[in-house]
């Protein structure tokens, strides 16, 4: 995590901490809530988890995983070869994916957070423009090779906006699809020149610089989702949970984690 991003986040979260703690003791259900984050939510949830543990008593077990894919890790094959989770918190567009296994309770789902793509360069690097289309297809060429997430903006990259754009069959052998890790340490490694993924899960990194967003008229707005699974052990635990990560006082530390609250849409 970047010496800005641990100073931003630390203090919203002393704040977040200040704001729930006031709010009441936990329930009498059994003191655990065991979750599982995606990648886009991981920052914020690192601070998160904490915040709720030390505010209400309740332990936080937290595991990761990505949204979707066919990797070991990600969440749906995760749940279809029988692990239990009381929730998960993923990118919305694979909720098909997940909900596909039968084992989630739909209705439960909570939006959090709004999630925007975009380019990471090597840390002290130059930033090339990105801004508009003519310029983004300029950088995407010009680059000496490309990394893109194996989760959901990547697949949106590779099957929908570079072959809509025309320049796939061109960078396609340049490109490489990232498992595994963020792309954003690859970056920093320089193994790749520019990488493309969730803005949240790119400024946490070490050696790498968050170079903007990818054009609006290309952009993939994603919404993080909590939602409950059908075999929860920790009901109640796990709805406070929830509260909790969409509420004013989690707010601040979403913001610094490179996202945008859901709760604030409201006030906008």
């Amino acid at each position: 995590m970047t010496t800005t991003m641990r100073t931003l986040l630390t203090t919203a979260n002393a704040t977040a901490l200040l704001a729930f703690a006031l709010q009441g003791s936990a329930q009498d259900s059994p003191p655990r809530v065991k979750v599982i984050t995606s990648g886009g939510f991981t920052a914020a949830f690192d601070m998160l988890g904490p915040t709720f543990e030390q505010a209400t008593g309740i332990e936080v077990v937290t595991e990761y995983g990505p949204s979707t894919g066919g990797g070991p890790r990600s969440i749906p094959v995760r749940l279809e070869r029988g692990e239990s989770f009381d929730l998960l918190i993923f990118n919305g567009a694979a909720m098909g994916d997940v909900a596909a296994t039968g084992r989630i309770r739909p209705a439960s789902r909570a939006e959090l957070a709004r999630s925007v793509v975009g380019m990471a360069v090597r840390s002290g690097a130059a930033r090339p423009d990105i801004g508009t289309i003519e310029a983004f297809v300029e950088t995407v060429r010009a680059a000496e090779s490309i990394g893109y997430s194996a989760s959901v903006s990547g697949t949106y990259l590779s099957t929908v906006v570079f072959p809509e754009l025309g320049i796939w069959d061109e960078i396609e052998g340049k490109a490489r699809r990232i498992v595994g890790e963020r792309v954003a340490s690859v970056v920093a490694r320089g193994e790749v020149e520019i990488g493309f993924q969730a803005r949240s899960e790119i400024l946490p990194i070490e050696g790498a610089d968050y170079a903007g967003p990818i054009p609006a008229e290309i952009q993939q707005v994603s919404t993080i989702v909590a939602v409950m699974t059908d075999h929860m052990e920790n009901p109640d635990n796990a709805r406070r949970l929830v509260e909790f990560l969409s509420s004013e006082a989690a707010a601040a530390v979403i913001d610094a984690a490179g996202l945008s609250p859901v709760v604030r849409e409201a006030r906008r």
